[in-house]
């Protein structure tokens, strides 16, 4: 069924609601967990073209990634992690497509069509560009 889900996060609270619900699916099915965070600030856009360093806020990414990564692994999840760097719709497109994933589960906010206009449209554009099953959960409000 699956073998390899793609788990965008975006360091913060939601996150959890995402990787909670993919546990049971990926344990029932064997697949392993693919997380991935897209860096989008100037340095992260701007990375290759200007010869950047990593900023402070990708490292924190990063390191952030390796934690939820050695927190699975230590429940028995076989799981790995990639930071991008861009626009997160077009980055979590590439490595789905790239890494060749059997399911991407994202965790929305539900906005309403002016919160989409404001905040963006990830979920939305990725769910329309991907051939492979996209599992959409709303993250509760705080």
């Amino acid at each position: 069924m699956y073998r390899q889900i793609l788990i965008p996060v975006e360091n913060a609270e939601c996150d959890q609601t995402i990787i909670d619900h993919i546990r049971p699916l990926a344990k029932l099915t064997g697949a392993k967990l693919l997380l991935m965070h897209v860096a989008d600030g100037f340095a992260a856009r701007n990375f290759d073209q200007l010869s950047l360093q990593e900023s402070e806020e990708m490292r924190g990414d990063r390191s952030y990634l390796d934690g939820l990564v050695r927190d699975l692994e230590n429940e028995g999840f076989s799981a790995n992690a990639i930071l991008a760097m861009g626009n997160p719709a077009t980055e979590i497109i590439r490595v789905s497509r790239e890494q060749n994933v059997d399911l991407i589960a994202m965790a929305t906010h539900g906005h309403k069509f002016i919160g989409d206009l404001i905040h963006g449209t990830t979920a939305n554009k990725v769910r329309h560009e991907v051939d492979v099953p996209v599992l959409l959960l709303k993250a509760p409000r705080k």
